[in-house]
């Protein structure tokens, strides 16, 4: 049975394998013996690899380990996760967070204890799939809303008022269209509601805002009643999940929130390496900044060569191709070129708009986008199908 439906997926364009990489992440990597240009990875900053946070680990691992030894409640509460969570609510500018060993986990945690009051989950339509799943976990009934339509989440909100308060979740960012939630309307109509709004902004922190807070930071919410979750694995570099807000909130997860209570705790040189990114990211905000000049780069060079980018607003910048082996295909000649961009296909992306994802980090530099745009024009002057779907994208801006 697992043959046939993995023939089944091979006919459709969408068997996945792994691929192994034997470098340390950064914009080049050494791919199964060959040395390419990364362009999907959620290293935005490139400080996987900073030395401030290798060192921060490990000398943490010096004087900690290599693992916390049991959960937080139990014996496993190490000083730099205090010290971590500390960090994490001054720099949301927040009462408190409160660190997980996965974003997954973050999600899972703060969704399932916030149902335990929530009469029902409205969601956007392109929220991660850890929202998604926490939501299906619960008692309360989910809604879905269209992709950004704060008009209808409105229309709901109204026609569903209950005794209890609704929970709205969404993506700070959205991590395959590279577009942001409508943050100030959702908020409104939250408010108007007495309801509660969810942040994941998972792509947005070390990202977005002035100096790097994320998606509320970016649209001036700061100081709203928003909860914020997150994780240390994009751009800082690492590993784990968070959430931040009241004191009051961090401290029910604690006594509530099974994916806190009931898993071993984050190890601690990355609760280290992530106090040590923070620091980076407000110590040298020239890396947000080249950041953003290389996203502008490459976002107005693929524009150009005719590439449909959604409506992309950060280093997430999707190429739209729409079916799955037109972009297995296309991701499949970029590495030839020595280019790494997977295709993201069904179920990740819905039916119909298959994509290349790249994404931009600090650790580019402008030649290395100059070469990706000359591949790209090069692979579809070669390729007539794929130029014919580019004739259907919208024009570039003028």
């Amino acid at each position: 049975m697992d043959r046939f439906r993995l023939d089944a997926l091979a006919r459709r364009s969408l068997l996945r394998r792994l691929r192994t990489i034997d470098s340390a992440p950064g914009a080049e990597v050494e791919l199964e013996g060959r040395r390419i240009l990364l362009f999907s990875s959620n290293n935005y900053l490139d400080l996987a690899t900073h030395p401030r946070v290798t060192e921060a680990a490990i000398s943490a691992i010096r004087r900690y380990g290599v693992g916390a030894g049991a959960s937080r409640l139990v014996s496993g509460s190490l000083r730099p996760h205090r010290e971590l969570e500390e960090r994490l609510a001054a720099f949301k500018r927040v009462e408190a967070a409160l660190v997980f060993p996965t974003g997954y986990q973050a999600s899972l945690g703060l969704i399932t204890t916030l149902a335990e009051d929530c009469s029902v989950f409205y969601a956007d339509r392109l929220c991660h799939a850890s929202l998604i799943d926490a939501c299906r976990l619960c008692d309360a009934p989910l809604r879905v809303y269209r992709h950004r339509d704060h008009a209808q989440l409105t229309r709901l909100l109204q026609r569903g008022r209950t005794p209890r308060p609704a929970l709205v979740v969404t993506d700070g960012v959205f991590s395959m269209d590279g577009d942001l939630a409508p943050l100030p309307e959702l908020d409104k109509a939250a408010e108007q509601a007495s309801a509660t709004v969810v942040v994941d902004d998972a792509h947005g922190t070390g990202v977005m805002g002035a100096t790097g807070r994320g998606t509320v930071e970016h649209f001036g919410l700061e100081g709203r009643p928003l909860v914020q979750m997150g994780t240390l694995s994009k751009a800082l570099g690492g590993l784990g999940g968070f959430v931040a807000g009241s004191r009051d909130l961090i401290a029910y997860l604690v006594n509530r929130a099974r994916a806190f209570i009931y898993t071993t705790a984050l190890p601690p040189a990355q609760a280290a390496a992530a106090i040590a990114a923070l620091d980076v990211i407000e110590d040298e905000p020239e890396r947000r900044e080249r950041l953003w000049a290389l996203r502008r780069r490459l976002h107005d060079g693929v524009r150009q060569a005719g590439f449909d980018t959604l409506d992309s607003r950060t280093p997430i910048i999707p190429l739209l191709i729409g079916d799955a082996e037109a972009a297995l295909r296309l991701s499949e000649a970029l590495l030839s070129h020595g280019i790494y961009a997977p295709a993201i296909r069904p179920p990740t992306v819905p039916a119909g708009t298959s994509r290349i994802r790249l994404s931009v980090t600090a650790g580019h530099t402008p030649a290395q986008i100059d070469h990706l745009l000359e591949v790209l024009q090069k692979i579809c002057a070669s390729d007539d199908s794929l130029r014919e779907r580019l004739r259907g994208a919208p024009p570039p801006p003028s």
